[in-house]
């Protein structure tokens, strides 16, 4: 599971997500990619899911990039404890996610196994997402 080796704090505040992404939004390494369309938190088993489900279907072959990292914990108090006494354990750690950010990359594929791949991978998360290519993207046929 995807997790920060150390952090600076143990605990962290919930915060706000607004807005549009402002990096991260543009294809960096691969020609295919999802882009999230919602704001949300995504967790550290999702994206474990999501990333075997795109391995499993490209066969191993070709590359994939994950663009996204859990850095945000979340904590939870045990059940049927009572209010006050501090803020709780963290319990596990999710990515901050807001519109136009890509979540996944992929390269040396061909454009419809890469398709069906990343659509494999989006059903895995709890957002909306959009198919993208690079723009100079070339399909080359054998």
């Amino acid at each position: 599971m995807l997790q920060p080796k150390k952090t600076r704090y143990r605990r962290m505040q919930k915060g706000k997500m607004k807005g549009n992404s402002q990096r991260g939004n543009q294809l960096a390494f691969g020609s295919f990619g999802i882009k999230a369309l919602e704001e949300t938190w995504i967790t550290g088993r999702q994206i474990e899911a999501a990333r075997q489900a795109v391995t499993r279907y490209m066969k191993r072959e070709g590359q994939i990039w994950i663009r996204i990292f859990p850095d945000k914990p979340i904590t939870k108090k045990p059940a049927e404890v009572r209010m006050g006494k501090g803020k709780g354990a963290p319990e596990y750690f999710v990515a901050r996610v807001t519109p136009g950010r890509i979540l996944f990359e992929a390269e040396g594929v061909p454009l419809k196994i890469a398709k069906e791949a990343l659509r494999l991978a989006a059903q895995k998360l709890p957002i909306t997402t959009k198919f993208v290519i690079r723009r100079d993207y070339v399909e080359y046929s054998k």
